[in-house]
């Protein structure tokens, strides 16, 4: 079994290490303290956009929450060497794990950027809700078909396909054509 620490440990753990209440903690990341408890006992999946909030309030990197050890020089993964860090859903906090992230460079330290390879399964079109968050986000298309609502616009990319947007606009990222699907996403939330 592993010693590993789930990212809702991780968030009690930082939380209680600088003496803040679930209740500043919600006001400080604005947040429901119902949906910051269920995150730290792991009954919710969280989406991407309350964890940097937290991040934040905690004034920590987002990355805190997926580290298992910290290196200061470059981070190699291998092929089939990713590990799975987390899964994400979408706001809804009944919602089910629909993105699952192997994090490429939890090992190194200081970093600004979180490198992802996510599978995400399909689901059904009103099963997500747009978010938005302080960064920007890069998509690259590995599997599959995606599609992305950015603001008004929908954006539809395949195997191969790339982009780059402001994640301060409300988006959500889907898999399309009802299949599961694989990107490289580059995430970057300035602490």
């Amino acid at each position: 079994m592993s010693s590993k620490k789930n990212v809702g440990e991780k968030i009690k753990q930082i939380r209680e290490l600088k003496n803040i209440s679930i209740e500043d903690l919600a006001m400080r990341s604005n947040l429901d303290v119902v949906q910051i408890t269920q995150i730290e006992e792991n009954k919710v999946v969280p989406s991407l956009a309350p964890l940097i909030k937290i991040a934040r309030s905690l004034g920590v990197r987002l990355g805190t929450f997926l580290d298992d050890s910290e290196q200061l020089g470059p981070v190699v993964t291998l092929a089939g060497e990713q590990q799975k860090g987390a899964s994400f859903s979408n706001k809804n906090l009944k919602a089910r794990s629909h993105m699952d992230f192997f994090a490429l460079a939890s090992d190194k330290a200081g970093r600004h950027m979180e490198p992802f390879i996510v599978e995400i399964k399909p689901g059904d079109v009103n099963d997500y809700m747009l978010s938005s968050h302080e960064g920007e986000e890069f998509i690259y298309v590995l599997e599959g078909c995606i599609e992305i609502n950015y603001g008004k616009d929908v954006y539809v990319l395949t195997q191969g396909d790339t982009i780059y947007y402001d994640s301060i606009v409300n988006h959500n990222v889907h898999a399309g054509s009802n299949c599961t699907a694989k990107i490289l996403a580059v995430v970057y939330a300035p602490f």
